[in-house]
């Protein structure tokens, strides 16, 4: 049939098709389990509220695998995430992330963490959203050695809404101020 030396016409395109098949399904995999362990990072991407009749602003937050509350909101308009800490004073910023927000580095100042003692600048986020809420003129610390892209919501924000959590979820209630 074929010269020893001579391969039969369409097999070396049957394996090249092979191999590209096999790739485009390992970056497929690879797409969709990346998918899959943001939204087990990070379930509450776009949070889940509503406004009740009486104008209470109600945001509900999942928690994710690790038993954190995680979500999506902005600081001065910019995406940003956030990591509810109920232990922590004040929101505290990633310098990068800080600098990306156009924030201000007020005076330094020494903080207690479970990393030990750090250094800190004081700054005033304008506005912090989280869902429906919105808080205004809210203390943050500027923590240059915090790295990462989440935001520690302390409670120089949390103070000002009433949270209740229920199982898995965690309920934030803005109340409206008459």
């Amino acid at each position: 049939m074929f010269p020893p030396n001579q391969k039969p016409p369409g097999r070396s395109i049957g394996k090249g098709m092979l191999i590209v098949s096999f790739s485009l399904g390992l970056v497929a995999l690879t797409i969709f389990f990346d998918g899959v362990l943001q939204s087990q990072s990070n379930p509450n991407n776009e949070p889940e509220f509503n406004e009740t009749d009486n104008g209470v602003k109600e945001v509900v937050l999942q928690r994710n695998r690790q038993g954190h509350y995680v979500a999506n909101g902005t600081i001065n308009g910019v995406p940003v995430t956030f990591l509810l800490d109920t232990g922590a004073t004040d929101v505290a910023i990633p310098a990068a992330i800080a600098r990306k927000a156009g924030l201000n580095q007020g005076y330094i100042s020494q903080a207690a963490t479970a990393n030990g003692i750090i250094q800190v600048y004081s700054t005033i986020l304008d506005e912090l959203q989280l869902g429906n809420i919105r808080l205004h003129d809210i203390k943050a610390s500027i923590t240059p050695s915090m790295g990462g892209e989440t935001i520690l919501l302390g409670m120089s924000a949390l103070k000002q809404i009433e949270f209740m959590q229920r199982g898995s979820n965690l309920t934030l209630r803005q109340i409206p101020a008459f």
